[in-house]
């Protein structure tokens, strides 16, 4: 291999996102920063919608009116809706899109987008076209074109038969004959607030400077909760005029003349006039020039809207660590665990409970086994090696096992004495000295309590004194009974 194309396998390598978290270890890695935004607009579009929009009233205010429309609870109301004329034109140019083809006057469609890409493509390859989307093309040749796109035929624009301005101005013509705008009617009034925002000053009043980044998170919010075709298409078309602005020195045509060009057909109401619009239009005109300028950015969604939809599908599989666990446990705040950990600690309980029940029935079995053998050195050393383990010797309850020899109790006169004198207090004292706790035993920690509260001897030295009291007199009873008794011999 050359050394340049390795060079460059290793740049492509090292451009990879590594995740060195173990919590992700055994999830696939997702190179689509949106992914889990889109899974949730597709999967569940109410919850995502509620979340868009409460993140929307976050920066701009709609009123209860204007709220309704957005989430597509009440029909909006446009400017000269009211109007008698206006109806009439509304409904006269609905009957004309009755007769439209496919594509043009029809509502957007996945099928539609592709025809109208054809054009787009095109426009890509001739942007230093001098006034292109301004000036018009040839009428004949742009009806050839519509009728090939309605019918679905295959077409070739590179042949040279079409002028880039012929496609250019159908372009237009296709957005201008949608049913409604692109950026639809229920965002009408949220562009309008959009436009509004501006910076504040040091005392808190509103300036004239446009607030950019705010505006920018409105769009790209607003833009989240677009029909998919809508999106689709405006996404492609803002493209292109942001390319098309990067060549104005060719074309003679900045953002703010596209965005003349094509305010009326992506954004202002469908058969309103200029004098519906009144003081709106400059704000409409400047929106959509703020749109092609920032494009680039428009169409990613929001850091916070990225994590909140992260956390819907990835947070209840987060892992909790052993010290949180235990935590928890020792506080006695399981209200605070997620019901899906909980379930998880009970399964893992039931497994180990079931796994040490087999693990008790193999001991039993293997145990059985043992003791059932012809007595060699080989069931002694095997007997040994279960006495080592005294956790061992648990299943071997069931089975009847010979018993230990007893130790034979002292018959000497003195362990009479003591027996008959003493009774009770010496077996007190002999189980105290039992269940004294071995040296041995004892772990680091319960040391270091033993230095700071004292020695168990310290604490219960009111019993040490009563036992030593009952010694010394038991021994003074002792002693008179052996004084009698010698006198008595005597």
């Amino acid at each position: 291999m050359p050394l340049q194309k390795l060079s460059a396998l290793i740049d492509a390598i090292c451009n990879f996102v590594i995740c060195n978290d173990s919590s992700f270890r055994s999830q696939p890695i997702i190179f689509n920063p949106d992914f889990f935004v889109e899974k949730l607009r597709h999967e569940k579009p109410e919850v995502f919608t509620e979340l868009v929009v409460s993140n929307i009233t976050r920066l701009i205010d709609l009123p209860g009116a204007e709220l309704a429309q957005l989430m597509g609870e009440e029909d909006p109301k446009l400017p000269g809706a009211n109007s008698t004329a206006s109806g009439f034109f509304r409904s006269l140019m609905s009957l004309k899109r009755k007769e439209k083809g496919v594509v043009f006057g029809s509502p957007l469609t996945e099928e539609g987008i592709a025809q109208v890409s054809q054009l787009i493509e095109y426009l890509h390859k001739n942007l230093r076209a001098e006034g292109l989307f301004r000036v018009p093309g040839n009428s004949i040749r742009q009806q050839i074109l519509k009728d090939a796109l309605n019918s679905g035929t295959d077409i070739d624009l590179d042949s040279g038969e079409f002028h880039s301005n012929d496609v250019a101005t159908l372009l237009k013509m296709f957005l201008g004959e949608l049913p409604e705008p692109l950026l639809t009617h229920k965002h009408f009034h949220a562009h309008l607030k959009i436009a509004d925002l501006t910076l504040f000053d040091e005392k808190g009043n509103k300036t004239s400077t446009p607030d950019k980044e705010r505006q920018i998170e409105a769009l790209q919010l607003l833009f989240l909760i677009l029909p998919a075709p809508n999106r689709s298409l405006l996404k492609l078309l803002l493209d292109l005029l942001y390319q098309t602005a990067k060549k104005q020195d060719k074309n003679k045509m900045s953002a703010h003349n596209l965005a003349l060009m094509f305010a009326p057909h992506i954004l202002w109401p469908r058969n309103v006039t200029a004098n519906d619009l009144q003081e709106n239009i400059t704000k409409l005109n400047n929106g959509v020039t703020f749109m092609i300028k920032h494009s680039q950015k428009l169409f990613k969604a929001p850091v916070y809207i990225r994590e909140c939809a992260r956390l819907h599908y990835l947070g209840s599989r987060a892992h909790t660590s052993k010290d949180d666990l235990d935590l928890l446990t020792s506080s006695g705040s399981k209200e605070l665990q997620p019901l899906k950990s909980q379930k998880r600690s009970r399964l893992d309980s039931c497994h180990q409970e079931e796994t040490q029940q087999r693990t008790e029935e193999a001991l039993k079995e293997l145990f059985r086994h043992v003791h059932n053998m012809p007595d060699s050195a080989k069931k002694k050393k095997l007997i040994r090696q279960f006495n080592k383990h005294p956790t061992a010797l648990t299943p071997g309850s069931d089975v009847p096992t010979s018993p230990a020899p007893r130790r034979a109790r002292s018959r000497s006169f003195s362990g009479l004495i003591k027996r008959k004198v003493l009774g009770t207090p010496v077996i007190l004292e002999r189980k105290s000295r039992d269940t004294t706790p071995e040296p041995a035993r004892v772990s680091k920690e319960n040391v270091q309590l033993l230095q700071k509260c004292g020695s168990p001897a310290h604490v219960s030295q009111a019993k040490l004194k009563t036992l030593e009291g009952r010694k010394e007199e038991s021994c003074r009873r002792m002693r008179t009974l052996l004084l009698s008794k010698d006198s008595s011999s005597l």
